[in-house]
């Protein structure tokens, strides 16, 4: 269905794909663990899987929050995990020098959804070749997107991807448009749903996001009911401790449980859209 992806070999199977992992390289030896675990799990599914961690986390609330390990630390990480594991890597990008930083080491290169519209940041990630998964904004419509994707194209890249992470809806909360999905895969790109961060509650007093990973199951029912061609999630052995974005992520022991229920729903979609 989308030629321009070969590499990852996302549709092969015909299941949707997932894209997950921790939301940041927090130390050289557990990233490994979560990675043979979803790795196990997603083999025996059948669900093509890119292993997702950022190195550096600029888009923190707070001064005092958890940035990293150091850059080449946890960029050695992302491309050992590549490399042990044969799948590809995905990582976030905050600015234009980061693209070329990034890109040896990983596979597709994200951009934030606060900055897809920053058209210097869109071009330094075309530019280097990998692939482009563009977070929606919180702040635009889907149809909106098709600028996003515009922009890499002009700079020679048709390898893009839209992942949809929800719409700002008041202050401290978040809600997802599911027709989101159908109008971005207008654009003739794979479509994303982040089913652990549309589930986010930013701009918490204390300066930490907030979340309800109760619902995490509910989008990704949704997600993969409406056609989603993959599924983005955080997820962590012990989401209390983890560094960030704890209060959103799905516990690991949890992923099979709910990737297995989630491929049920793909199954029955595949089936009636081909009666």
């Amino acid at each position: 269905m989308y030629p321009n992806l070969p590499k990852l070999n996302f549709t092969s199977t015909g299941n949707f794909f997932l894209i997950a992992g921790p939301c940041v390289i927090e130390d050289e030896t557990s990233p490994f663990e979560i990675c043979e675990r979803l790795l196990d799990i997603t083999t025996r599914l059948g669900i093509p899987f890119a292993f997702k961690a950022s190195y550096r986390k600029a888009n923190r609330s707070s001064i005092k929050s958890f940035s990293g390990i150091g850059d080449k630390a946890a960029l050695d990480v992302l491309g050992t995990i590549g490399k042990r594991y044969g799948i590809p890597v995905v990582t976030d990008i905050h600015a234009e020098e980061e693209a070329a930083e990034a890109a040896p080491y990983a596979d597709v290169l994200q951009i934030p959804a606060f900055l897809c519209r920053q058209t210097s940041l869109l071009a330094a990630a075309a530019h280097t070749g990998r692939v482009v998964n563009i977070k929606k904004g919180q702040f635009l419509s889907p149809d909106a997107m098709r600028h996003a994707v515009d922009k890499v194209r002009y700079f020679g890249n048709d390898n893009i991807m839209l992942t949809e992470r929800g719409t700002t809806f008041g202050y401290q909360d978040l809600v997802v448009d599911f027709r989101s999905v159908p109008l971005m895969q207008r654009n003739n790109v794979p479509v994303v749903v982040d089913i652990t961060h549309s589930l986010q509650r930013p701009n918490q007093p204390e300066g930490v996001s907030g979340g309800d990973p109760t619902m995490i199951e509910t989008i990704g029912r949704a997600a993969v009911a409406t056609g989603a061609d993959g599924i983005f999630m955080e997820t962590h052995p012990c989401p209390a401790k983890a560094k960030s974005d704890g209060a959103n992520m799905l516990p690991l022991d949890q992923a099979e449980g709910l990737l297995t229920r989630l491929l049920a729903i793909s199954k029955a979609v595949q089936m009636f859209d081909n009666k």
